[in-house]
């Protein structure tokens, strides 16, 4: 698993530390530790809809911010639990710019096991950073 859970560090909230070899593979790792927290088997979530995220920043942790938000966003817009499964991270003139391609599903409580309810990331204890290997984020997620 790419992700784990920080149980130390927030108690009212949920943290946790993704890692990839690539800055699109620790997204799709932050991703999926974030609608984990949510739902309890990723695997329920049918790829029946498909949604297109873009996002741009001039800072990696804040890119990787924008889009699990966007995340949250689809749950809470559309009542969509949505996997990103393409994704490309690239570099215009300074300016980062995420376009990825989500798939999921509406809630359907009756399929999809649900934990607790993400609010929102936080920006306690956010950070994105090259770590020996690829890439490493950790995560507070307010719940």
């Amino acid at each position: 698993m790419p992700y784990e859970y920080l149980d130390d560090i927030a108690t009212a909230d949920a943290a946790f530390v993704a890692r990839g070899d690539s800055l699109e593979e620790l997204f799709v790792s932050a991703a999926d530790a974030t609608m984990n927290v949510m739902v309890a088997d990723l695997d329920t979530i049918s790829p029946a809809e498909c949604r297109t995220i873009q996002v741009e920043n001039d800072a990696v942790d804040l890119l990787l911010f924008d889009l699990l938000q966007e995340i949250i966003f689809y749950k809470d817009a559309e009542s969509l639990l949505l996997r990103i499964t393409e994704i490309n991270v690239s570099d215009c003139d300074g300016i980062l710019r995420v376009s990825a391609r989500a798939f999921g599903e509406e809630i359907n409580p009756r399929k999809h096991e649900l934990i607790v309810d993400v609010k929102a990331v936080t920006f306690h204890h956010f950070r994105v950073e090259q770590a020996p290997g690829g890439w490493e984020a950790t995560v507070i997620l307010d719940i």
